[in-house]
């Protein structure tokens, strides 16, 4: 049965072993940054943002793994990429790669066996092919149209064996197209949305337009109403506050269930509402990012907003909205 003191000893073990780990994949990403050839990496850059087809990624075992997040990582940035397993790529997926297309090989060595169908392939339709890899001089590598160096030392793996240090150069490697790609193109907040419509992203990027309420559940009045009229329009649409236009369509002012409650007074049902209305409240356009109008709401302690288009009211967002929506 281990005692306490094999067990200190065990846990110095195996936080000396992580800090090896860790200085071992830094040194790897330090390495790479020393090692990623500008001019290459423009070239690559070049044939990728050219191309009239999809990237294609392709990988045998962990480089494939990597491969796969590349591929996920380009498609989700605006780069329509997909990942072609060398093995399933010798038994038909061949046909996948077409000839306006740009083949991404990564294997460590460059000589994986699996990778050859792929690399033929290329050859011989003409496909541009990048690879990354520690060896140049590999089949891979002689047959490449642009090479992607990785560091040349060993891996975070006390044996060597394990791909540790190598598969982390080549995500980041990964991750220096991918971002290098979204800067040339200009890929925004909006085109991110477009591709990630659900989870926490999708809520965070959805716009204003997209959770407002229009049309007859929009509370809406003339501002001359009185303000018997303004209670039963509050309380029927149910969101806690009416917007006010004046003859002419045009966006006045509003009043909220707090006003209300600020203002209370025996002689209030028959006001009008032009007298008690707050003419200036913070207004939005549909345009705006939902969590920049949550992020509003928190700042002005305030529960709705009304959304013009110009000086018209098109519609009203309240904070539980969003809030029901994952926008937080």
């Amino acid at each position: 049965m281990a005692t306490t003191i094999d067990m200190l000893n065990q846990s110095d073990l195996d936080q000396k072993s992580a800090y090896r780990t860790i200085e071992a994949e830094i040194q790897a990403i330090n390495d790479l940054k020393s090692s990623v050839a500008l001019e290459n990496l423009s070239l690559a850059l070049d044939l990728m943002q050219n191309a009239t087809g999809r990237i294609v990624i392709t990988g045998m075992g962990k480089s494939g793994h990597i491969g796969n997040k590349i591929a996920a990582s380009l498609a989700s940035t605006g780069t329509p990429s997909f990942f072609v397993h060398p093995a399933e790529a010798s038994h038909g997926d061949l046909g996948m790669i077409t000839e306006n297309d740009v083949v991404i090989a990564i294997s460590n060595s460059g000589e994986s066996r699996e990778l050859g169908d792929i690399i033929n392939y290329c050859k011989r339709f003409a496909i541009k092919l990048i690879a990354i890899t520690k060896n140049a001089e590999s089949s891979l590598g002689k047959a490449a149209t642009v090479i992607l160096g990785l560091p040349k030392k060993g891996e975070a793996c006390p044996l060597g064996l394990a791909p540790t240090s190598s598969t982390t150069a080549t995500l980041v490697l990964g991750d220096i197209l991918t971002v290098g790609l979204i800067e040339r193109k200009g890929f925004s907040k909006e085109d991110f949305n477009v591709r990630h419509p659900g989870g926490k992203l999708g809520s965070v990027l959805q716009r204003v337009g997209d959770l407002m309420h229009t049309g007859q559940d929009m509370p809406i009045l003339n501002e001359n109403s009185i303000m018997q009229a303004v209670l039963l329009e509050m309380t029927s649409k149910r969101l806690g506050c009416v917007g006010f236009i004046n003859e002419t369509g045009d966006f006045t002012g509003m009043l909220t269930d707090g006003d209300l409650r600020r203002c209370l007074s025996a002689s209030i049902l028959n006001e009008n509402a032009v007298n008690l209305m707050t003419k200036t409240p913070k207004t939005v356009n549909k345009e705006m990012l939902s969590a920049e109008a949550l992020r509003i709401m928190h700042d002005k302690k305030i529960t709705n907003m009304f959304v013009l288009e110009g000086t018209k009211p098109i519609g009203v967002i309240h904070i539980h909205d969003l809030l029901n929506n994952g926008v937080a």
